[in-house]
């Protein structure tokens, strides 16, 4: 029996398409979920995590068949607040049959939501989820491989290949780490200036070790996932924006810039890897050199320089 190619690829691009759309989508689903959660007086990221993975299941599973709705994100979002609705109205009914005598927030059924949740407004909680995962209280590897899982939807296989552990020792580490949030009652919200000085060396290095993962990939059958590097520096601008004065954050983005500008010229035809001195530079983006010398050259000789400007 023979396989018309074309059709082959066709298949493959599509599945491979439908995959980086929910890549995208799971960050924003999950800060959304959170946010909605934290509201009605239950912050548990733990829950929020479990529900969005829940809902992006669902969707493996029936957009292939049925399609992909024509508001994926509120789609994600809505399937997520039914699998936590379920679980909270579950929790509810397993305390009571015990009876445990209720808290003041256990009690009320006021902040479950509504099953029939509407999609959140085009809100980005990127750097709240970010900032939120980098909290003081987790170590700087835990942190880390949080913020690879929620916010870079990495797997639990491909951040263990990053730090070189098992899988099943990373999936303890980020179990672990959920419940330390959770025990610190951390707010839902972005720090401020106090807040957020403790948290900033990790929310560096996490968008660094997002961007390197897609710059040179660890796993699968791709050298680059633009998908990764691409959200990093998104993230990194934003941060940018936020903190414009920070020249580490300045050097940050400029780092990413500047390296991410020879990405077309990194593979040939067959994905294979082009040294350096023998890449096309007129492939290289120059609108990126230049913003990243712009960045760099604004900040650098303010004071002594830090490891991302360097």
């Amino acid at each position: 029996m023979t396989v018309d190619r074309s059709v082959a690829n066709a298949a493959a691009t599509d599945v491979h398409d439908f995959q980086h759309l929910l890549r995208d989508l799971a960050p924003q689903v999950l800060g959304a979920v959170a946010r909605r959660h934290a509201s009605h007086g239950v912050g548990d990221f733990g829950l929020a995590e479990d529900a969005v993975q829940d809902a992006m299941i669902a969707a493996a599973t029936q957009w292939p068949v049925a399609g992909i709705p024509d508001n994926p994100r509120g789609w994600l979002y809505s399937v997520a607040i039914r699998r936590l609705t379920d679980y909270l109205r579950a929790e509810i009914a397993r305390r009571r049959r015990e009876e445990v005598a209720a808290s003041a927030v256990w009690a009320d059924w006021a902040f479950v939501p509504a099953v029939d949740a509407t999609p959140p407004p085009e809100e980005d909680d990127s750097l709240t989820l970010l900032f939120m995962c980098c909290h003081e209280s987790l170590t700087p590897a835990s942190a880390i491989a949080l913020t690879l899982r929620a916010v870079g939807g990495l797997t639990t296989l491909e951040i263990a290949r990053a730090f070189m552990v098992p899988e099943a020792t990373m999936a303890q580490r980020i179990s672990r780490a959920k419940q330390t949030i959770k025990a610190s009652g951390a707010a839902f919200e972005l720090p401020d200036g106090a807040a957020r000085g403790p948290r900033i060396d990790h929310v560096l290095h996490v968008l660094y070790l997002l961007f390197s993962e897609g710059y040179a990939s660890s796993g699968g059958p791709d050298l680059l996932r633009n998908d990764l590097s691409g959200e990093a520096i998104r993230l990194a601008r934003l941060l940018h924006c936020l903190l414009p004065a920070d020249l580490e954050v300045n050097g940050l983005l400029a780092l990413l810039l500047l390296t991410d500008a020879r990405r077309a010229a990194r593979t040939g035809p067959h994905g294979e890897l082009i040294p350096l001195d023998e890449q096309d530079r007129s492939r290289w983006d120059q609108a990126q050199i230049t913003e990243g010398l712009a960045i760099i050259a604004a900040t650098f000789g303010q004071s002594p320089p830090g490891r991302y400007q360097l």
